[in-house]
């Protein structure tokens, strides 16, 4: 019996990504189709050029277009996606030097629908750009446009002319961008450094329904900004900045977090919090489920004891270089840790092993846990241990005393880990990451970049889910390449930069076994001729990005023959 199209459809949307669709196209035609309209989102970088009118085609109901290591002529791209018809409604084009007016403008006049827009680090962004952004674009939800490069706008002295102000983001632009978005929900304008609390007041004042605000690294926005914001957005349910409390913290700024009834998500990174501030968004009631204090000063345990225990309720909670912690404060506050799925403890220096295991025993939906440059390894092991099959990812980089024995014991509590991040960890061997990986069958990506003690990773078992393999700087050998490349056939990217016992030969093996090998990194790895790359480039069809061996420099020819056929090969 055949299945209804509808059905098909149903089944694969399942899938979490759109790469699981690939291998699912080769099968018939019928689902090559199915999967053809089923995809949304669609990444353009250099090598996608060339085939870009047959994407375009191919994939009718793209909702979702980013562009990631893009050199082209963005201009003239985003002209040639307005001709395709499609129901676009998210755009990113971040990190380029050159803000794509001509582009947008010819997008507009044929998808007006967009909702998203993604302008960050983007070059020369002014406030013409933005009150364009508002004529182009009315429908625009969300907007990004933090940190712009202002690097060309200075003079060789780092002086700021009278011309360069021009080419920056003032009030002005904000009051001309929230004039025309009337249905603003989100708004990032963190490193635009020159506007003032007006900023806040334009969106305040024109943006009904604006939910969202991020204002790091804003010098000019002050606490009575921030507060006057507060208080007259009444659907506020996010809002992150830092720097707060420099000198000292305005009253006006502490009374308002009792109007921000909505307030959901607050960070507050790298200010100086005191324990009155803390009470006082504990007594607001607020219906707070994401809180980041990371790196913040001057709060002590019993501000955040405080705030916890009204808070109970917390998914999200950022502590990061929180130094007066210890294992016993963490024990304590690990009572109101019952619905945490997120907690970052990274820079707490006096926090070991029994941190550690007291989290994944203590906190039954706790997916991801950051310990990065703690003092994991020292210390035994609480007397209950208890088995988390919830926990997924482990960040545990830089400690430098995590030893095998904990990473044995942390592969039996977290079963079911997919990604785990050792980097820079110089107690760890072959051994402990070789436990893990037999233990965690799940395991997605693993980051053991800088392990000096890893001397070797030879495989004897199938890792069949391992995509993602950063291993810089170990002193991997052919033999052991060759073993990753035989069990682990559905990796995806390979960091061996500094690998310099790898030769040609372990890169053959990668390359033939690996089908669905899309990046790989050979920086530093001398040994490897770049005589291979063509090789490499016409047998693995997949490969997107080959950074080569230092000294290595393809002709021109040779790139674009390489782009030619969708692979990127960059200079080591």
């Amino acid at each position: 019996m055949e299945l209804p199209e509808e059905c098909w459809e149903s089944i694969f949307s399942f899938l979490e990504h759109h790469r699981y669709f690939e291998p699912l196209s080769l099968v018939c035609k019928r689902f090559l189709s199915i999967t053809n309209h089923l995809r949304r989102s669609l990444t353009i970088t250099d090598p996608t050029l060339e085939s870009l009118p047959h994407l375009l085609l191919r994939f009718p109901n793209l909702t979702t277009i980013a562009f990631r290591d893009f050199h082209g002529n963005l201009d003239s791209v985003l002209s040639l996606i307005s001709q395709s018809g499609l129901p676009l409604t998210s755009l990113d084009v971040s990190c380029h030097k050159c803000f794509p007016l001509l582009g947008l403008k010819c997008l507009a006049s044929k998808i007006r629908i967009l909702t998203e827009l993604n302008c960050s680090n983007i070059g020369s962004l002014k406030d013409s750009d933005l009150i364009e952004i508002g004529n182009c674009f009315p429908s625009l939800e969300v907007v990004d446009i933090s940190y712009p490069d202002h690097g060309c706008g200075f003079s060789p002295n780092g002086s700021l002319d009278s011309k360069s102000f021009s080419g920056l983001v003032t009030d002005y632009g904000i009051l001309g961008l929230a004039s025309s978005l009337t249905r603003l929900r989100k708004i990032d304008l963190s490193g635009n450094t020159f506007i003032t609390d007006q900023a806040l007041v334009s969106l305040s004042s024109n943006c009904m329904f604006l939910t969202e605000i991020g204002i790091r690294d804003c010098d000019f926005i002050t606490q009575n900004g921030i507060a006057l914001a507060i208080r007259k957005t009444g659907n506020l349910k996010s809002i992150f900045m830092n720097g707060i409390g420099i000198p000292s913290i305005d009253v006006c700024f502490l009374d308002s977090f009792s109007y921000a009834r909505s307030l959901c998500e607050l960070d507050l990174s790298n200010s100086f919090i005191s324990d009155e501030l803390l009470c006082l968004v504990a007594e607001a009631n607020l219906p707070l489920n994401k809180l980041v204090l990371s790196r913040c000063f001057c709060f002590t345990f019993d501000g955040i004891y405080f705030l916890l225990s009204k808070y109970q309720f917390l998914a999200y909670l950022d502590l990061e270089g929180a130094n007066f912690l210890n294992d016993e404060s963490i024990i304590e506050l690990a009572k109101f840790f019952g619905n945490l799925t997120f907690i970052n403890l990274s820079l707490c220096s006096k926090l070991t092993n029994s941190t550690l295991f007291n989290l994944t025993g203590n906190c039954p939906l706790l997916t991801i846990i950051n310990m990065e440059r703690t003092n994991l390894g020292v210390e035994a092991f609480p007397a209950e241990i208890v088995v988390n099959p919830r926990v997924k990812s482990l960040h545990l980089g830089w400690n430098n005393n995590l030893n095998d024995e904990c990473m044995k014991m942390a592969s039996y509590v977290c079963p079911n880990l997919e990604v785990l991040d050792v980097t820079y960890c110089s107690g760890i061997t072959e051994e402990g990451i070789l436990e893990v990986l037999k233990s965690c069958v799940q395991i997605r990506c693993l980051e053991i970049s800088r392990c000096q003690g890893v001397n070797n990773l030879e495989l004897d078992f199938e890792l069949p889910k391992l995509e993602v393999l950063l291993a810089e700087g170990l002193a991997i050998n052919d033999e052991a390449l060759a073993s990753i490349g035989k069990r682990c056939g559905r990796l995806s990217r390979l960091n061996l930069e500094g690998c310099l016992n790898v030769t040609a030969r372990g890169v053959e093996g990668v390359i033939v076994n690996c089908k669905a090998l899309k990046e790989m990194n050979l920086r530093w790895c001398n040994n490897v001729s770049v005589d291979i790359v063509a090789w490499m480039v016409l047998s693995r069809p997949s490969l997107r990005k080959i950074t080569l061996p230092c000294g290595s420099v393809p002709t021109a020819n040779q790139r674009n023959f390489f782009l030619r056929h969708g692979c990127l090969v960059c200079q080591g």
